[in-house]
């Protein structure tokens, strides 16, 4: 792209229609009913499953220290036997408990396009363009930083600087947008010559597949099967695919088909029980995932941490993987696998996902929005138990109401206002938080989902109760019923934060709820292992992969 072009940062890929946007949207969720909004609230309060075990604490606890494995290959559960392989429960995609939810309705689809398709050229969802004077210069890059040479360490792409938000950050993101549909096209389709990964296919998708190879369809049900097997038992390799004869099995594997499993690289185990996995892909990048299991009323749980992306280009300034850069997107296979790999460790089935790990999920919408499918139709964890997290991408959000999830949504705020908020994160700048909290209230309206807002407390910088009350104003008069969680800094390598004290954390909390705002303060684990989000696969970016087994796992 030449530097005298306009630098697209539009997620959506619209119509004509689509493009006529927010002001009868914006009217329109302004007029809804309050008691809508205290209904909705009322509703989600036990619908929250999927971030309680990263978020609701009613104590402070300090962080746990962990203790590190490494291993040259995933661990490996007993099989399952054809037998009870059928035994884990499905979960429908749509919850029809409560009538508030609007996707239940026959109109549902209608009401999202109306919510997102008319207001204001100049506003939301209107596919946007930075002009040249809302960029700053930025110098070449003259460092020639090798991907292949250092194939576990992420780079910033070429151009990338701290400070305000600048054309090269702009032309990383669109690389990842780019990026994701191409890894989307990619995973959709099999290709003479190329590897084709079969987890993330649905089981309607895999008896297609064995159709199309002169396979009866039930075939592709029993890859199905085994593919997303309960507690660890699911398939590494074809040749696991036991319901097959020796044939079929060695005709998939001589067509270069595989299950698309990544390797474990490297584990850290707290004494809590929580897992931070570490994993090592086709490429020998690698990517982190976190188990957290839960012991409520005496019924088990387990949460999974997943990653969306291989580095970020949203440069947050207090995040452990924007201190790099950004190299790929996820395919759905290696989403869903970070599940499996959990269930594995754990042996046990996982019961919540928060899309919270590395990456910005909403640059990656097609293949996050594929891996939810596949979790929520294949392994059956329920769509309201999995939560996507965004720090917020113009159009992106529309995308996800459009497809009418019965998930979370949690926005990344972490500041009260505009200025403070460039400052902690730069995108803000091309995607100011009124037209992001707009967007959000037209979500709320389209889908009848709550929005949850993550705020992380940064001390000396947004975690004073004035910046408190400011944010409670803020969120209490726009019609999202919305939650807030507080997130205690974790400190990262050369980070200019530092953690908050307790009494501040709940001070913060405090003058929230006075503002009528529920709030709830996370528990932070991982601290004293260099563990939380990011912080573990950092350790692996400062030296790459070397010595041992280089040998990319392509099971």
């Amino acid at each position: 792209m030449n530097d005298n072009s306009r630098i697209v940062v539009d997620a959506s890929s619209l119509d004509a229609s689509s493009l006529d946007v927010a002001h009868r949207g914006r009217a329109r969720a302004r007029r809804a009913p309050r008691r809508g909004v205290d209904a909705a609230r009322a509703d989600d309060a036990t619908d929250d499953d999927a971030v309680r075990d990263m978020s609701d604490v009613t104590q402070w606890r300090p962080a746990e220290r962990m203790t590190t494995t490494t291993s040259p290959r995933a661990s490996m559960a007993p099989r399952a036997s054809p037998r009870d392989i059928n035994r884990r429960p499905r979960a429908s995609s749509v919850s029809r408990s409560r009538a508030v939810v609007v996707a239940s309705r026959p109109t549902a689809r209608t009401r999202a396009a109306a919510a997102f398709g008319r207001s204001t050229r100049r506003r939301a969802f209107a596919r946007a363009t930075t002009r040249d004077d809302d960029l700053d210069a930025v110098e070449e890059d003259d460092d020639d930083d090798r991907l292949d040479a250092q194939p576990s360490y992420v780079p910033r792409n070429e151009g990338v600087r701290d400070g305000a938000w600048a054309r090269a950050d702009a032309k990383a993101v669109v690389e990842s947008i780019r990026d994701a549909e191409a890894t989307a096209s990619r995973a959709s389709r099999v290709v003479d010559g190329e590897s084709f990964a079969l987890l993330g296919l649905t089981s309607d998708e895999l008896k297609q597949f064995a159709l199309d190879r002169g396979l009866p369809a039930f075939r592709g049900k029993q890859m199905a099967d085994h593919l997303y097997a309960a507690d660890g038992a699911s398939a590494r390799t074809v040749d696991d695919f036991t319901t097959l004869s020796k044939a079929t099995r060695r005709a998939l594997t001589d067509a270069d088909v595989r299950v698309g499993r990544s390797r474990l690289h490297h584990v850290a185990q707290a004494s809590d029980g929580t897992a931070k996995l570490l994993l090592r892909l086709d490429d020998d990048r690698v990517v982190e995932t976190v188990g957290i299991p839960a012991d409520e009323r005496g019924k088990r749980r387990l949460t999974a941490c997943v990653s969306s992306q291989v580095g970020c280009p949203m440069r947050c300034t207090f995040c452990a993987t924007g201190k790099g850069g950004f190299a790929r997107n996820l395919a759905p296979h290696e989403i869903v696998d970070q599940v499996l790999a959990l269930e594995a460790h754990f042996g046990q089935r996982v019961s919540n996902v928060v899309f919270m790990g590395m990456g910005e999920p909403l640059l990656n919408v097609p293949n996050v929005l594929k891996a939810h499918e596949a979790m929520n139709r294949e392994i059956g964890i329920g769509a309201r138990h999995i939560t996507i997290s965004t720090v917020g991408v113009r159009g992106a959000i529309e995308k996800l109401a459009r497809a009418q999830l019965q998930s979370v949504l949690a926005v990344s705020l972490h500041a009260p206002n505009q200025a403070l908020r460039e400052t902690i994160i730069p995108s803000a700048k091309v995607y100011p938080m009124e037209d992001l909290l707009q967007d959000c209230e037209q979500y709320f309206v389209a889908t009848g989902r709550r929005v949850t807002f993550e705020y992380t407390l940064l001390g000396g910088v947004n975690d004073s109760v004035e910046d408190a009350k400011e944010l409670g104003r803020l969120l209490y008069a726009r019609n999202l019923a919305s939650h807030v969680n507080l997130i205690p800094y974790n400190p990262v390598d050369d980070a200019d934060f530092k953690r908050p004290s307790r009494a501040t954390v709940y001070a913060f909390r405090d003058a929230l709820e006075a503002c009528k705002v529920p709030a709830s303060i996370r528990q932070t684990r991982g601290l004293e292992a260099a563990a939380a989000c990011g912080m573990l696969r950092n350790q692996f970016q400062k030296d790459a992969i070397g010595g041992g087994d280089l040998t990319p796992a392509t099971t």
